[in-house]
């Protein structure tokens, strides 16, 4: 009897707990399925409204090309003077940490008068110029202020790195910070933030020209290449696939810094041309005149480079790994590199590693490219002409470079960035501009 006792209280606790188990694995089973259930219901709700804040953005970014195509003429870059900033030829190579002690040191260093403001600054209420006043009261004048290492200056440098971002900046040749040509225009359509920016083609480095057909410059125009690749902090490794990508680039088609208007056969599509066409008797002059000639423009040819530049030919993820991601600074080879078919370097706006690149085809490109940069910062240069009198010991060097640089820019790129919620729509528009007009070169979309 106490056995069988014995076993009922066994089976009833095993029973019990199997109960228990398959209780627990309903409840995991349960909780697992609503678990993703949930998790899809949340998906798909964040693809529906990603699909709507796209197609918001998508809209707000093709008004702002319409904008922007509308208002095209009224692009007008004007070149300042900026003899007591630094310059912004070397912001690439500064860490953080540098470029802040910069910042520090030209700020510290600025001829103030009482109660004026440096033009470098944007609002005499800025916290950054309030507090930079209160450094400059506290150490008992400017004049007191001349060395970088001392408590006061580390102070200012903390001082700056905690205000709030670029209400100190660098400017760039036009004002804005490089390569930017003006203020970004801000707009909002409905509740989508669209920002439009230009920058200046002819600042960057043309990478149409390693493929220059002429094999006399081949070499000089290769050292330039590797010249801007080694300040971009590109290895030996990299650069030499690079190179090996723009060689199967230049059998495709050669680069030329002059393209010339080109003639071409396409059908006639004229009625009136094809009545004319009919009444011909003979079968041949039929057949010669079924197409006509046709001009293609010289900026198609600068269109199919940006279609060839912007393909998967060239691994851009090289030139786009970030060296500097800050909140006011983004930093990469990309930046300082034109894949939109520019041939010439704007002598006044661009940066040291390009005017280095440029100079490589005559000789002396170091030397030539200081002395423009500390030229530039007091006067623009306003022609070659005023380049070579102004730099006259090197007036050789640069007419060996006359065809690759300019001191007006005419290459542009207009960016237009519209973004609602996750959904975040660009355009990118060519353009020349000259005394001639306006002309498109290419659109594209991302």
């Amino acid at each position: 009897m106490s056995n069988r006792n014995q076993n009922k209280q066994t089976n009833c606790r095993n029973g019990s707990g199997i109960v228990l188990l398959v209780t627990l694995v309903f409840l995991v089973v349960l909780s697992t399925l609503s678990y993703t259930l949930t998790s899809r219901v949340v998906a798909q709700r964040h693809r529906e409204r990603y699909i709507i804040d796209y197609q918001a953005a998508r809209y707000a970014c093709d008004s702002g090309l319409r904008y922007t195509l509308a208002t095209l003429d009224e692009i007008a870059p004007e070149l300042i003077s900026r003899p007591n900033e630094p310059d912004f030829s070397d912001l690439f190579i500064l860490s953080e940490e540098q470029y802040q002690e910069l910042l520090a040191e030209w700020a510290a260093k600025s001829q103030l008068a009482d109660g004026e403001k440096d033009e470098a600054y944007t609002d005499v209420n800025d916290s950054n110029y309030a507090s930079f006043m209160k450094y400059i009261d506290k150490m008992g004048g400017i004049e007191n202020i001349s060395d970088v290492n001392d408590a006061d200056f580390n102070d200012i440098v903390a001082d700056i790195e905690s205000a709030e971002p670029n209400t100190l900046i660098i400017r760039g040749p036009y004002g804005p910070p490089w390569p930017l040509v003006s203020k970004p225009a801000q707009l909002e359509v409905g509740s989508v933030k669209v920002k439009i920016e230009i920058e200046d083609e002819n600042a960057k480095y043309p990478v149409g020209w390693v493929l220059l057909e002429d094999e006399n410059i081949k070499r000089e125009a290769v050292a330039g290449f590797e010249t801007f690749c080694e300040w971009m902090d590109i290895d030996s490794a990299e650069i030499d696939a690079l190179k090996e990508e723009l060689d199967q680039i230049k059998e495709i088609k050669q680069f030329k810094l002059d393209f010339k208007p080109k003639t071409a056969k396409g059908k006639d599509a004229s009625k009136q041309q094809a009545k004319d066409k009919r009444r011909r008797s003979s079968s041949a002059s039929r057949r010669r005149s079924a197409k006509k000639m046709i001009t293609i423009p010289a900026s198609a040819h600068t269109a199919d480079f940006v279609k060839i530049f912007h393909s998967s030919l060239i691994d851009t993820d090289i030139l786009a790994r970030p060296t500097v991601v800050t909140e006011s600074r983004k930093e990469s080879a990309l930046k300082y590199m034109g894949l939109w078919g520019s041939t010439k370097v704007n002598v006044n706006t661009a940066p040291r590693q390009v005017l280095e690149a440029a100079f490589t085809f005559g000789g002396d490109a170091d030397k030539i490219a200081e002395e423009i940069i500390q030229q530039r910062r007091i006067k623009p240069f306003d022609s070659i002409g005023n380049l070579k009198t102004v730099l006259l010991h090197y007036s050789d060097s640069i007419r060996k470079c006359e065809k690759y640089i300019t001191t007006v820019s005419s290459f542009f790129t207009i960016r237009i960035t519209a973004v609602s919620g996750a959904a975040k729509v660009s355009t990118v528009l060519a353009i020349t501009k000259d005394g001639k007009g306006t002309e498109k070169i290419a659109i594209i979309s991302g």
